[in-house]
């Protein structure tokens, strides 16, 4: 899946003019407000540092993507500045965790795992804020039991025929199953995290963010790809079926690099490569 793919260059190009007598040369910029960190499966527990702080083994199984030091007694980001991650760019050593996949009671390994930092769901990209450092956020249900209590997406990579669907699809022969989730983007300016781990942040309403969350962040995108195709009959998450599809975020993205990245591609509404410049 690739984001902002109606993207055009013409209406967006940014011209530069070459030297007086020299060769005029255009560099075009392609107007979409993102940039992205690419991630691999670090580790997999049964913990829950959100939303079960403290409680080693009380969760369901999660594949954990990014931070390699994260447990179930990760508090605090201070606990997680001084480790090491796998994403690209390494600068992102946030940590990311979903529940796992299993097929035919079998743990499933990621094939891809984009986390798209997107300046789309509000009208005003240039009112976004960087990301506080130590903002905890959570997207989805994990007890979801239908359609209308979950966010879930699934579909098939390379297979658009297939209708998107909150619960596993039938993914043709060749493809790849997939699933993203959009995480709440306003912020209520205040506090990391809450009570209920989802209260502190807020969905845009009709382009804006609720005066009840008055600051808007970069909507995070979590893209996961699995080598599954075929039959889903056999296909569960660790938390329940796909429409208990969820994930979590504990943002530990150096405050200067997220800062530079809202500034030179959100703000501006550039797409930009995983080192923060314009693709």
């Amino acid at each position: 899946m690739t984001i902002g793919l109606a993207a055009v260059l013409a209406a967006g190009a940014v011209v530069s003019g070459g030297l007086a007598g020299s060769p005029e040369k255009a560099q075009a910029v392609i107007r979409v407000a993102e940039f992205p960190a690419d991630c691999q499966l670090s580790h997999r527990l049964p913990d829950d540092p959100i939303v079960l702080p403290n409680l080693p083994g009380a969760s369901h199984s999660h594949d954990f993507f990014g931070n390699h030091a994260t447990t179930a007694n990760t508090t605090s980001h201070q606990q997680l500045a001084g480790a090491t991650g796998n994403c690209d760019p390494a600068v992102d050593i946030s940590s990311y965790w979903v529940p796992t996949l299993y097929k035919n009671n079998q743990a499933v390994v990621p094939s891809g795992i984009t986390f798209y930092y997107l300046g789309e769901g509000v009208n005003n990209p240039g009112a976004i804020q960087p990301t506080p450092v130590g903002l905890k956020i959570v997207a989805g249900n994990a007890k979801a039991t239908g359609d209308a209590d979950s966010i879930a997406r699934w579909s098939c990579l390379h297979a658009g025929h297939v209708n998107p669907s909150k619960n596993f699809v039938n993914c043709p022969s060749g493809t790849q199953l997939e699933t993203y989730l959009d995480f709440p983007q306003c912020w209520n300016g205040t506090t990391l995290d809450s009570s209920d781990h989802k209260s502190h942040m807020a969905y845009p309403v009709a382009g804006g963010c609720p005066s009840s969350h008055p600051v808007p962040v970069p909507k995070l995108r979590m893209v996961l790809r699995f080598p599954v195709n075929g039959d889903p009959a056999g296909l569960r998450l660790s938390s329940g079926d796909g429409r208990t599809m969820h994930g979590d975020f504990f943002n530990v993205w150096p405050a200067a690099e997220m800062e530079r990245r809202v500034r030179d591609c959100i703000n501006p509404v550039i797409k930009c490569g995983h080192d923060g410049r314009p693709l």
